[in-house]
Protein backbone atom coordinates (compact mmCIF):
# COMPACT_ATOMS: atom_id res chain seq x y z
CA UNK A 1 0.00 0.00 0.00
CA UNK A 2 1.31 3.42 -0.96
CA UNK A 3 1.19 5.91 1.90
CA UNK A 4 0.96 9.66 2.22
CA UNK A 5 4.54 9.80 3.54
CA UNK A 6 5.81 8.61 0.14
CA UNK A 7 4.61 11.66 -1.81
CA UNK A 8 3.96 14.43 0.73
CA UNK A 9 6.01 17.59 0.80
CA UNK A 10 8.15 17.34 3.91
CA UNK A 11 8.79 20.33 6.17
CA UNK A 12 6.27 22.66 4.55
CA UNK A 13 6.54 26.41 4.88
CA UNK A 14 4.53 27.59 7.87
CA UNK A 15 3.40 30.84 9.45
CA UNK A 16 2.00 31.84 12.83
CA UNK A 17 -1.45 33.20 13.71
CA UNK A 18 -0.05 36.71 14.22
CA UNK A 19 1.64 36.78 10.82
CA UNK A 20 -0.16 38.95 8.32
CA UNK A 21 -2.17 38.54 5.17
CA UNK A 22 0.65 40.34 3.35
CA UNK A 23 3.29 37.94 4.68
CA UNK A 24 1.22 34.93 3.59
CA UNK A 25 0.71 36.41 0.13
CA UNK A 26 4.47 37.04 -0.17
CA UNK A 27 5.43 33.53 1.02
CA UNK A 28 3.01 31.92 -1.43
CA UNK A 29 4.28 34.01 -4.34
CA UNK A 30 7.96 33.44 -3.56
CA UNK A 31 7.64 29.66 -3.23
CA UNK A 32 4.83 29.03 -5.72
CA UNK A 33 2.58 27.40 -3.12
CA UNK A 34 -1.14 27.68 -2.42
CA UNK A 35 -1.45 26.32 1.14
CA UNK A 36 0.31 27.33 4.35
CA UNK A 37 -0.17 25.57 7.69
CA UNK A 38 -0.49 27.94 10.64
CA UNK A 39 1.35 26.88 13.81
CA UNK A 40 1.03 28.16 17.37
CA UNK A 41 4.10 29.42 19.22
CA UNK A 42 4.41 25.89 20.65
CA UNK A 43 4.45 24.36 17.16
CA UNK A 44 0.91 22.97 17.25
CA UNK A 45 -1.09 23.03 14.02
CA UNK A 46 -3.98 25.47 14.56
CA UNK A 47 -5.08 26.42 11.06
CA UNK A 48 -4.41 26.54 7.34
CA UNK A 49 -4.37 29.56 5.07
CA UNK A 50 -4.95 28.98 1.37
CA UNK A 51 -4.54 31.17 -1.66
CA UNK A 52 -8.33 31.20 -1.86
CA UNK A 53 -8.54 32.53 1.73
CA UNK A 54 -6.12 35.33 0.82
CA UNK A 55 -8.09 36.29 -2.28
CA UNK A 56 -11.40 36.20 -0.39
CA UNK A 57 -10.00 38.34 2.45
CA UNK A 58 -8.52 40.82 -0.01
CA UNK A 59 -11.89 41.18 -1.73
CA UNK A 60 -13.88 41.40 1.50
CA UNK A 61 -14.34 43.87 4.28
CA UNK A 62 -11.43 42.31 6.18
CA UNK A 63 -9.23 44.57 4.05
CA UNK A 64 -10.97 47.86 3.42
CA UNK A 65 -10.34 48.65 -0.25
CA UNK A 66 -10.87 52.36 0.34
CA UNK A 67 -8.30 52.47 3.11
CA UNK A 68 -4.56 52.73 2.77
CA UNK A 69 -2.78 50.25 0.53
CA UNK A 70 -0.84 48.84 3.49
CA UNK A 71 -3.90 47.70 5.44
CA UNK A 72 -3.38 44.03 4.63
CA UNK A 73 -0.09 44.31 6.54
CA UNK A 74 -2.18 44.46 9.71
CA UNK A 75 -4.65 41.64 9.10
CA UNK A 76 -3.59 38.67 11.23
CA UNK A 77 -3.87 35.20 9.73
CA UNK A 78 -5.89 34.16 12.78
CA UNK A 79 -8.72 36.27 11.31
CA UNK A 80 -8.82 34.42 7.99
CA UNK A 81 -7.34 30.94 8.52
CA UNK A 82 -9.42 27.79 8.25
CA UNK A 83 -9.89 26.14 11.61
CA UNK A 84 -10.36 23.45 12.79
CA UNK A 85 -8.01 21.78 10.34
CA UNK A 86 -8.66 18.44 8.68
CA UNK A 87 -5.44 16.42 8.74
CA UNK A 88 -4.09 13.04 7.69
CA UNK A 89 -1.59 10.69 9.31
CA UNK A 90 1.60 10.03 7.36
CA UNK A 91 0.79 6.30 7.24
CA UNK A 92 -2.65 6.77 5.66
CA UNK A 93 -3.25 5.23 2.25
CA UNK A 94 -2.95 7.41 -0.83
CA UNK A 95 -6.24 6.12 -2.22
CA UNK A 96 -8.17 6.92 0.95
CA UNK A 97 -6.55 10.34 1.19
CA UNK A 98 -7.36 11.16 -2.43
CA UNK A 99 -10.98 10.13 -1.87
CA UNK A 100 -11.16 12.31 1.27
CA UNK A 101 -9.79 15.34 -0.61
CA UNK A 102 -12.28 14.83 -3.43
CA UNK A 103 -15.30 14.12 -1.21
CA UNK A 104 -14.66 17.17 0.98
CA UNK A 105 -13.49 19.44 -1.88
CA UNK A 106 -10.18 20.13 -0.14
CA UNK A 107 -7.01 21.34 -1.81
CA UNK A 108 -4.66 20.04 0.87
CA UNK A 109 -4.28 18.09 4.06
CA UNK A 110 -1.54 18.79 6.58
CA UNK A 111 0.26 15.53 7.44
CA UNK A 112 0.85 14.59 11.06
CA UNK A 113 3.06 12.14 12.93
CA UNK A 114 2.05 11.69 16.56
CA UNK A 115 0.16 14.99 16.43
CA UNK A 116 3.06 17.01 14.99
CA UNK A 117 3.17 18.53 11.50
CA UNK A 118 5.62 16.65 9.27
CA UNK A 119 4.34 17.49 5.81
CA UNK A 120 1.51 18.52 3.53
CA UNK A 121 -0.21 16.69 0.69
CA UNK A 122 -2.09 18.60 -1.99
CA UNK A 123 -4.35 18.00 -4.93
CA UNK A 124 -1.36 18.86 -7.13
CA UNK A 125 0.51 15.86 -5.70
CA UNK A 126 -2.29 13.59 -6.92
CA UNK A 127 -2.34 15.23 -10.34
CA UNK A 128 1.39 14.48 -10.64
CA UNK A 129 0.67 10.82 -9.83
CA UNK A 130 -2.12 10.72 -12.42
CA UNK A 131 0.17 12.20 -15.09
CA UNK A 132 2.87 9.66 -14.26
CA UNK A 133 0.39 6.77 -14.46
CA UNK A 134 -1.00 8.00 -17.79
CA UNK A 135 2.53 8.20 -19.20
CA UNK A 136 3.24 4.65 -18.05
CA UNK A 137 0.01 3.39 -19.62
CA UNK A 138 0.72 5.20 -22.88
CA UNK A 139 4.23 3.76 -23.05
CA UNK A 140 2.95 0.24 -22.44
CA UNK A 141 0.14 0.25 -25.02
CA UNK A 142 0.54 0.33 -28.78
CA UNK A 143 -1.18 3.19 -30.54
CA UNK A 144 -4.68 1.98 -31.32
CA UNK A 145 -5.45 4.80 -33.70
CA UNK A 146 -3.15 6.67 -36.03
CA UNK A 147 -4.50 10.20 -36.56
CA UNK A 148 -1.67 11.51 -38.75
CA UNK A 149 -3.51 11.02 -42.07
CA UNK A 150 -6.98 11.92 -40.78
CA UNK A 151 -8.71 15.18 -41.64
CA UNK A 152 -10.84 16.36 -38.71
CA UNK A 153 -11.92 19.69 -40.13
Amino acid sequence: MLTVAEIMTREPYTLGPDDTLASARKLMAEHHIRHVPVLSAEGTLIGVVTQRDILAASDSRVVNRQGEAGEENYVALSAIMTTPVQTVDENASLRGTAMHLQKNKLGCLPVLRKGKLVGIITDSDFIAIAINLMEQIEQGEPDELDFEDEDFS
